[in-house]
């Protein structure tokens, strides 16, 4: 496979890891980064996906959905993270498992400024709110990344976070 495969081949292996771990409940505001990955989301019958218009309410329903029973996660760009900061408190005083895929923003040749600061912010943000966060960088991180993130959430019940570097999906050029 060559490099620019692999690299368009990431979401797939990341919806195909989501079904292997029985993740039934996908919310996503909609993002560039994330587009293929919510699409093979939509297409799957057996997924429960849920349009937002704000990422804290995907907080809500991954809480709901683990008290129903159900594996849930939620996909998110870095700027929608500080939209989330008093629902990640749930988590962390509730103990509830937790998975977030957050495409970031503001780091790897991004060139639009006003994504900077919050891309910067993200990991530290997370952690603080008692995250742990998780890096893919490459494609070739992506499997073992969201393998560990998926088996720390669900078996270890613990809130992670995998970011997804803009070096694995692409800084987007802004003019």
């Amino acid at each position: 496979m060559s490099d620019e495969q692999s690299q368009a081949a990431w979401p797939h292996t990341i919806y195909r890891l989501l079904k292997e771990a029985k993740v039934a409940q996908v919310s996503f505001v909609p993002d560039g980064g994330h587009k293929q990955l919510i699409q093979y989301c939509i297409d799957d019958p057996d997924m429960r996906t849920i349009s937002l218009t704000t990422e804290q309410d995907g907080v809500g329903l991954a809480t709901g959905a683990w008290l129903g029973g159900v594996r849930s996660t939620l996909l998110m760009q870095s700027s929608g993270v500080g939209n989330c900061i008093n629902a990640l408190s749930l988590l962390r005083n509730c103990q509830i498992p937790f998975i977030t895929f957050v495409t970031m923003r503001g780091d790897f040749g991004e060139t639009n400024a006003w994504q900077i600061p919050m891309g910067q912010s993200v990991k530290p943000v997370l952690e603080e709110m008692g995250m742990i966060c998780l890096r893919a960088e490459t494609a070739g991180d992506v499997e073992e990344t969201v393998r560990a993130g998926l088996a720390m959430a669900f078996s270890a019940q613990q809130a992670i976070a995998v970011l997804l570097s803009q070096r694995l999906i692409g800084a987007k050029v802004f003019k």
